[in-house]
């Protein structure tokens, strides 16, 4: 998906000062089953916030219920200061949806299916000329009079997210957008939404790719066994997600060896991939790379083997695999 100056033409801002996204006390049961015991949950326009979690915590359905495809047991929602049980239809038409597995008509061409998607948003004649946009920013121009059968998962995947944009929405909501889109395309995503949360959108996303949502994301919301375990700001991650193992490298593993019992790091054994030693924060880091290198050894690479956002996500969560 090329962020291009077509791209700002698909984008609306937001319609007002207030959060897109509001969910107090959510809950959800189906049977004898608590998918969602009480979320609490807020998005804002202008940032993208990430919803993690493991498997079963609660996240998709917290999605359905914000898409106005199902309906809170308990609690309040809120979707551009709007009720998407009361006002379902106004709620449909300030959010695009994007869920992580859909269902296309494949009989239809690639700019059909984006022009049909305009007419059943009540875009008219503009519909024609927003489906071009969208094949643009999609990258399957090459592909607009071609059956939507013939594309490929990830190419399937991309046109069910410009779909999503084809009426202008001010809140977009995404369940693992990042679901079978090669690294070209997830860095093209990655960057699509920062821009759509530029230009005022209030943008949710869900993903298991952790590394990716905190390139992406401005704050990221913990969900585990159907409740709110936790909040952060990802530019506050790296002070508050503690302890993290580093794997070094040196050209000299045993100049590296020596200076870490010098100095009293405790490490692991070397291995082909380095030597690992745990360390404090980030200032923890660069005050050892920086002794290291006042003793004379050459440091080859230095890294953190979890991210911040994967060290808060495995303390928050307790989830281990």
């Amino acid at each position: 998906m090329v962020v291009n100056p077509v791209a700002e033409e698909v984008f609306i801002t937001s319609p007002g000062s207030a959060d897109g996204v509001v969910a107090l006390g959510v809950k959800r049961q189906f049977g004898s089953v608590f998918a969602l015991r009480g979320v609490d949950f807020t998005a804002r326009y202008g940032e993208v916030t990430g919803l993690v979690g493991p498997n079963g915590a609660g996240k998709t359905t917290l999605l359905l219920i914000l898409a106005t495809l199902l309906l809170p047991d308990e609690g309040t929602v809120r979707i551009a200061g709007l009720d998407p049980v009361t006002e379902t239809g106004a709620v449909r038409a300030m959010s695009g949806w994007v869920p992580d597995a859909f269902g296309v008509y494949d009989n239809l061409t690639t700019r059909e299916y984006l022009r049909f998607a305009g007419l059943a948003y009540g875009l008219g004649k503009r519909s024609t000329a927003r489906a071009e946009e969208l094949l643009v920013l999609s990258r399957l121009q090459d592909y607009a009079d071609r059956p939507v059968h013939v594309l490929s998962r990830g190419q399937k995947q991309r046109l069910g997210f410009v779909r999503s944009l084809v009426h202008g929405p001010s809140v977009l909501l995404l369940d693992e957008p990042a679901a079978g889109l090669d690294p070209y395309s997830r860095v093209e995503l990655r960057d699509l939404l920062r821009q759509l949360a530029s230009v005022g959108a209030a943008v949710v996303v869900s993903s298991h790719v952790l590394a990716d949502l905190e390139q992406m994301a401005d704050r990221v919301v913990f969900v585990d066994r159907g409740v709110t375990v936790g909040e952060r700001r990802i530019d506050d991650l790296a002070r508050t997600s503690g302890p993290r193992v580093w794997r070094l490298r040196a050209l000299n593993e045993s100049d590296l060896m020596a200076a870490l019992d010098r100095n009293r790091y405790p490490h692991t054994a070397p291995t082909p991939a380095g030597v690992d030693v745990e360390l404090l924060s980030d200032e923890a880091a660069a005050g050892l790379i920086a002794g290291l290198v006042r003793d004379g050894v050459h440091v080859v690479s230095c890294a953190p083997l979890t991210t911040s956002l994967e060290a808060t996500y495995l303390a928050l969560t307790g989830d281990q695999g």
